[in-house]
């Protein structure tokens, strides 16, 4: 396992991504790549009660905030990481067990391997896991500046 799940009955949200990028694989801390807006987000927004640093990952369960990905044992930007690679079914039974209130996906692209289409649109989704709603925001990754938009982020922030 390149990160370990962040993970804990009661929480508002669970952050779901691909996989870990190269650089919070280096570091061993979720969103940590340059330019990534994860963490600043998550505290401009009212999700965290301080702007946590990649490294202090573990302490956004105070924050009644999740962590986990799709892709355990990868490394890699999206196209570089195996369809085989992803593990959906393995996410379902962790939400499942843990049930928080929403699953965020923190792109579209792992939205898109979770449900396996080709196509979906950002915000609350259809589906649930059980009680668990789910979400889909753009990607704060550095290298998603284009798609960027804070807007999806505020709207759930507003909803949990």
């Amino acid at each position: 396992m390149i990160l370990p799940d962040v993970l804990e009955s009661g929480l508002a949200v669970v952050f779901c991504g691909t996989a870990a990028g190269n650089r919070s694989a280096q570091v061993g801390a979720y969103y940590a790549g340059i330019g990534n807006r994860f963490w600043p987000t998550l505290y401009q927004i009212g999700f965290t009660s301080r702007l946590l640093q990649p490294t202090e990952f573990r302490q956004a369960l105070h924050d009644g905030i999740g962590l986990t990905d799709l892709a355990k044992f990868a490394v890699g930007v999206d196209s570089a990481i195996a369809p085989t690679d992803y593990a959906p079914s393995d996410l379902q039974t962790k939400i499942r067990h843990y049930a928080p209130r929403w699953l965020a996906f923190t792109s579209k692209q792992a939205a898109k391997v979770y449900f396996g289409t080709k196509t979906i649109a950002y915000g609350q989704q259809d589906e649930k896991i059980e009680q668990t709603r789910i979400y889909v925001l753009p990607s704060p990754s550095g290298a998603a500046r284009r798609t960027w938009d804070i807007s999806w982020w505020i709207k759930l922030a507003e909803m949990r």
